[in-house]
């Protein structure tokens, strides 16, 4: 669990890669079509799920619930990954249910994501501040 910021990052990473790629081929081909494959593999992708990595990462007490931070990860890092193909389907395809699936998951993530975050910030002070996580 000691390196789920490190699989957050490296998602991140991907997201990023994909989306410039992306971006210099449409800037290379002068069509723009697919704009929101590339906004979103770089806001949801890179982006929203590098910040994910680096509060978890100053945070590590949200490390300690295993089967949740599992869970968003799962959600988050799927989605983040579907649903550009997915907007991608609905534009070339007119095929827009990924889109809509892998955003409930999206949405399902990061609602988890802020429950943890509340859940922690109620903690007592002492109760926040574990031993350190042992590493991988």
């Amino acid at each position: 669990m000691a390196r789920l910021p490190l699989f957050y990052l490296i998602a991140a990473a991907a997201c990023m890669v994909g989306g410039v790629c992306l971006g210099v081929f449409m800037g290379i081909a002068h069509d723009f079509q697919l704009a929101p494959v590339h906004a979103h593999l770089n806001l949801l992708g890179w982006t929203s799920l590098g910040l994910m990595g680096l509060v978890h990462r100053g945070w590590p007490e949200l490390l300690a619930a295993r089967v949740p931070a599992l869970a968003q990860f799962g959600l988050c890092v799927s989605a983040a990954a579907l649903f550009p193909y997915g907007i991608y389907l609905s534009i070339t395809q007119q095929a827009p249910g990924l889109a809509i699936g892998a955003s409930l998951a999206w949405l399902t993530g990061v609602v988890l994501f802020l429950v943890r975050l509340v859940i922690l910030a109620l903690r007592p002070a002492h109760v926040r501040m574990p031993a350190m996580l042992p590493a991988e």
